[in-house]
């Protein structure tokens, strides 16, 4: 007998339009082949493993798979009050209402699904949703959402190359994935299409930040890309450890004028945190264990994919997908916003 993870609903061949392929079994989706295995379609056709894309795959497949450096109750809460405070309380917001029952609903690069059952968890039974992710983890997402004998869809493949009509989808969620796409921009457009008139995009995307942070990080990045996932976790490590140790002296500085030059505000702050923002990501939190504090810093250097980018960038990608912003959340560390799909202007 198949688990409950296995099990892909009926509902989601009838939004494909294609008849239910047995185990093994292939269907071409706007022509890409998919296999069902493991219960699961995957798209047959994956970025080569040399890419930057394949790089940045095989890295969430081994992020996602170490279960215990994000399912606390600590790291859950933490992920679910910084996700309301970006977006807002969504599983009770009222333009629910403005989508019939029930509503379809597609979490472009789902991971192991974390963000949505935490920002969507009490409204998941009531819409199809639908995980997509291009990595392995959408094995762990589906298997999250059986445990907690909640309905619904998955799907490995390109979220750049979304096997879904144009206008099809009422909602979709995006946390934090399209940046780690070859182009944020073109990734952000092409999964815009998929929204009819009134559809809503949720998504959230890294902040470029000042020039020393910039170098750092991407001086760390191009250090452990050529490494396996095992052993630039390893690599990453003493940074981790550093971020705690910083913390752990719980003491602040007073930067007296801003340093523009660098990006820097006037202010105090902890040591720290300063040396997180402006200097090189090191994360903190004393309630978190040092490899939930890894993983969080492993997700931001490992990918050979993680575009910054600018308010500006960001509102001109939505304005040429024709989104209108309805709240745009810009924080240090990245943009989030709710769009919606406007009608189309007449020629």
């Amino acid at each position: 007998m198949r688990s409950a993870a296995s099990i892909t609903p009926d509902w989601l061949f009838q939004v494909l339009g294609v008849e239910r392929p047995d185990e093994g079994g292939i269907v071409e989706l706007h022509g890409t082949p998919f296999v069902m295995r493991g219960g699961l379609l995957r798209a047959e056709r994956y970025a080569h493993a040399q890419s930057a894309q394949g790089q940045t795959a095989e890295t969430f497949g081994f992020k996602w798979g170490r279960r215990e450096t994000f399912e606390s109750q600590a790291s859950r809460a933490r992920m679910r009050k910084w996700l309301v405070e970006r977006y807002g309380d969504v599983a009770r917001a009222t333009w629910w209402r403005e989508y019939a029952e029930p509503p379809l609903v597609l979490d472009a690069g789902c991971g192991a699904a974390l963000s949505a059952l935490e920002l969507l968890g009490p409204i998941v039974p009531r819409i199809r949703y639908v995980g997509v992710d291009i990595s392995s983890a959408v094995d762990v997402a589906a298997a999250r959402f059986a445990e907690r004998g909640l309905p619904g869809a998955f799907l490995q493949a390109d979220i750049t190359e979304p096997p879904f009509a144009s206008g099809s989808i009422n909602v979709i969620f995006s946390e934090g994935v399209l940046h780690h796409t070859d182009s944020t921009g073109t990734a952000l457009k092409r999964l815009a299409d998929l929204l009819p008139p009134g559809g809503r995009f949720l998504f959230y995307v890294y902040r470029r930040k000042g020039p020393i942070r910039e170098f750092t990080d991407d001086y760390v990045r191009e250090r452990i890309g050529a490494l396996d996932p095992e052993n630039a976790w390893r690599a990453i490590m003493p940074i981790t450890r550093l971020g705690k140790a910083l913390g752990e002296l719980d003491c602040e500085l007073d930067v007296e004028e801003p340093i523009e030059l660098l990006g820097i505000p006037a202010g105090r702050i902890s040591v720290q945190r300063f040396f997180y923002w402006h200097v090189l990501k090191a994360f903190y939190r004393p309630d978190l264990t040092v490899e939930e504090m890894n993983h969080i810093n492993y997700d931001w250097f490992a990918p050979a994919n993680a575009h910054r980018q600018s308010p500006e960038e960001v509102r001109r990608w939505c304005e040429e997908a024709g989104l209108e912003l309805e709240r745009e959340s810009i924080q240090p560390a990245g943009i989030t916003i709710v769009a919606r799909k406007r009608e189309p202007r007449p020629l």
